[in-house]
């Protein structure tokens, strides 16, 4: 794989790693949920390939990047022999639509029609169909993307917008994601979570020609109670690699 990896970062990062599964487990299992149910995206936004690379040693083998470009050259440096899958979990800007379809397995962050019909686009090019999560913002907050449904009085609103993404022939729509402001107590994210169940339910019954099953919620602050309220997708940098200049 590499020629110079850090068995001391390696053994860190799989330290960190036997602590974060072993909280999600013990999460999944207070609410009478299968951990085996949680799947673990472990960001690396802004980290350098050798903090990949000892991840992967690890045993990981999920990531999640926020910047396309960043993530294509690493992805492009591996020669991991390793089955390894990458998640897009930022923005996506419309010039960078090709990027994510030509490195990424999955997106957790369509937050726009514009950018459904870029993706959708390129991955038909690429004669592939590509799995999103359609990302909603249910705090309000203005620094947030994703559509607005803050208010479940206007979660009518938001069906014309996602039967369209549901109908394209080259994305899969899995389910939702969202990101909750950061709050001191994680306890605070809970009523947020809740709410995003509660807009699950709504779209399985009103849009059931989509799959809604999965709920991309949950990051290094407040995991096990993201884990509590039907995450099935956790994004979690931090907590396994420690600050962003670990390397």
């Amino acid at each position: 794989m590499s020629k110079s990896i850090d068995k001391a970062l390696v053994e860190k990062i799989k330290e960190n790693l036997d602590s974060v599964n072993q909280r999600i487990a013990q999460s999944a299992e207070k609410v009478g949920r299968d951990p085996s149910g949680i799947k673990l995206v472990a960001v690396t936004k802004l980290m350098p390939l050798d903090v990949i690379l000892a991840g992967i040693e690890a045993g990981i083998r999920v990531f999640g990047e926020n910047y396309p470009e960043q993530a294509a050259e690493k992805i492009a440096s591996l020669d991991s022999e390793e089955e390894i899958e990458w998640h897009m979990i930022g923005h996506i800007q419309s010039r960078k639509a090709d990027t994510v379809c030509n490195y990424f397995d999955m997106v957790h962050s369509l937050d726009r029609v514009k950018i459904a019909r870029y993706l959708n686009r390129y991955a038909k090019e690429q004669n592939r169909i590509l799995p999103v999560l359609i990302e909603v913002n249910l705090s309000g907050e203005k620094s947030k993307y994703g559509w607005d449904a803050s208010s479940d009085e206007d979660w009518e609103n938001l069906l014309g917008d996602f039967r369209k993404i549901a109908v394209y022939k080259n994305l899969n729509v899995r389910g939702l994601m969202t990101m909750p402001p950061l709050f001191e107590d994680p306890e605070k994210t809970r009523p947020i979570y809740k709410e995003l169940t509660r807009l699950q339910y709504f779209l399985q019954e009103n849009i059931p020609e989509a799959n809604w099953d999965e709920l991309s919620i949950g990051t290094s602050f407040d995991f096990h109670v993201a884990v509590e309220e039907g995450a099935t997708i956790v994004r979690i940098g931090t907590e396994i690699f420690g600050p962003r200049t670990m390397h």
